[in-house]
């Protein structure tokens, strides 16, 4: 069933648990990510980034339409999340489009215009009934882990919150996107003294790159929304490459897109499990 995001995330943050956000590149990882939520008895949390809907031609209609639909049929909740929005454009269709949430990036800019980035499509978001998320610190990309000396300031994410009225705040702690090997360590005294110092939930973005143990205690330590992607891309990759190499007559692609959706269903409910008890649906 669809639910709005906020409500997925407070009812994981009341119970002590975390919910899993994973990124929608195709139809095919709409469905895996929803069947995974149904096996585990789980919400989850479908994303579909700015960077998936350049994939699109630019066009987010389609793919929104298509995961709203998979949502909705759902027998768990399932939030829709529009991810790492960088344009003021992008943002202002998601509520349109049947978002319930969106995350304003603004986290490449200074920290002043970043407050006034954010707080202005706060209150553009707001007035929508959308949930927004954004990022201060630099969680990294696809040139590596990013260094200590970027990491979160609990300080001024309380200040950065107060001024921009965000739902859930996106921490730099020890995470990277785009990692293909779980090695990733996070500063787990860090996210302590976020969770003292910061009133709305905390997102890690980056979670492909962390073990499970880690992640675990992440939850335990206060993170909320847990962004996975790439552990999705690298099981699709692995299935197909697995089916075209074991059969070069192969030509049907519903044949090695049912095992790269297998193949996800199964990282999905894998990772759901490692975030804690089943909650119940808001």
């Amino acid at each position: 069933m669809f639910t709005p995001t906020g409500e997925i995330v407070a009812a994981a943050r009341a119970a002590g648990g975390g919910v899993g956000a994973f990124n929608v590149i195709t139809v095919e990882h709409a469905e895996a990510i929803v069947a995974g939520a149904e096996q585990a008895g789980l919400p989850v949390i479908l994303q579909i980034s700015e960077n998936a809907v350049r994939f699109h031609h630019g066009r987010l209609a389609p793919i929104a339409a298509a995961a709203r639909c998979i949502a909705e049929t759902s027998t768990v909740a399932v939030g829709l999340h529009l991810d790492h929005v960088e344009s003021d454009e992008l943002f202002d269709l998601a509520a349109a489009h049947g978002f319930g949430s969106a995350m304003y990036d603004a986290s490449k800019s200074a920290y002043d215009e970043n407050v006034a980035r954010t707080a202005a499509a706060v209150r553009r978001g707001h007035a929508r009934g959308l949930w927004v998320e954004s990022e201060l610190g630099e969680v990294g990309g696809k040139d590596g882990a990013h260094a200590p000396g970027v990491r979160t300031d609990p300080g001024e994410a309380a200040a950065y919150v107060a001024a921009t009225a965000v739902d859930a705040l996106a921490v730099a702690v020890g995470s990277s996107h785009a990692m293909r090997t779980r090695t990733a360590r996070l500063d787990h005294d860090l996210i302590a003294r976020l969770r003292t110092a910061v009133p709305v939930p905390l997102v890690l973005h980056g979670s492909s790159g962390v073990p499970d143990d880690e992640l675990a205690a992440a939850v335990r330590g206060g993170m909320i929304k847990i962004n996975i992607g790439t552990a999705l891309n690298s099981a699709f990759t692995a299935a197909v490459r697995a089916d075209l190499d074991g059969n070069a007559a192969l030509v049907d692609p519903r044949r090695y897109l049912a095992s790269a959706r297998e193949a996800m269903t199964t990282t999905v409910a894998a990772a759901l499990r490692v975030l804690g008890e089943p909650v119940p649906c808001p």
